[in-house]
């Protein structure tokens, strides 16, 4: 019994690592990207293909809105209380998998669905409160105010326009940004967290799930 609560603690202990390594990487990131770029600013990083290209967004990943109604943004603070619910249910559910020696990828499938969801979380809820606007005009400063706690903007950067198409299919726009350029979403390091494991998870760990 001993041996199992040293491995599960041992376990528990690099999954928090591992959390707290993907949270430093997206936010030193993002950062990098508020207190360097002008809003709408491109790095071309491989041409025709792939730019840091520095948006800002209310809502959801890869740059989804959710509405709201009224001067207040409910929608928004739904989505921040949302996003604290999923991360708590998640964690605790981890907590009990590892108690229950789950597969590892799993876990660590989990861990990283924990880590962007955070990533995203900190940006609502901090962002707001620590920086100044960002603006095309006016790079933002460490030390401003542009909203209240909990209403801050995700910051994204990543960007892949791979080819245009022009008049792809209407049920398919939301891939394509304005442009007809596909990959049209601008997403961030938290996002990608997120889509990986959901997809690794779904090709590699679904027997667990059935």
């Amino acid at each position: 019994m001993a041996l199992v609560k040293d491995r599960n603690c041992r376990v528990a202990l690099w999954i928090t690592l591992l959390v707290v390594a993907l949270l430093v990487a997206d936010q030193a990131l993002k950062i990098w990207v508020k207190t360097s770029m002008h809003l709408g600013e491109s790095i071309v990083v491989i041409p025709n293909w792939f730019q840091l290209l520095f948006v800002e967004n209310n809502g959801a990943a890869f740059g989804m809105q959710i509405a709201s109604a009224g001067a207040f943004d409910w929608g928004k603070l739904a989505l921040s209380l949302f996003r604290l619910v999923l991360v708590g249910g998640l964690g605790y559910y981890t907590y009990n998998l590892i108690r229950k020696q789950a597969p590892m990828g799993v876990v660590v499938g989990l861990a990283l669905i924990i880590a962007g969801a955070l990533g995203n979380i900190i940006d609502s809820a901090f962002y707001g409160v620590l920086f100044s606007a960002s603006t095309p005009a006016h790079i933002a400063e460490f030390g401003g105010s542009y909203a209240p706690f909990m209403m801050g903007k995700v910051v994204d950067m990543f960007y892949f326009p791979l080819f245009q198409w022009s008049n792809h299919p209407q049920w398919l726009s939301f891939l394509f940004d304005s442009e007809g350029y596909f990959f049209g979403p601008v997403f961030n390091l938290a996002d990608s967290y997120i889509s990986v494991a959901v997809v690794y998870m779904l090709i590699f760990q679904y027997k667990f799930f059935k």
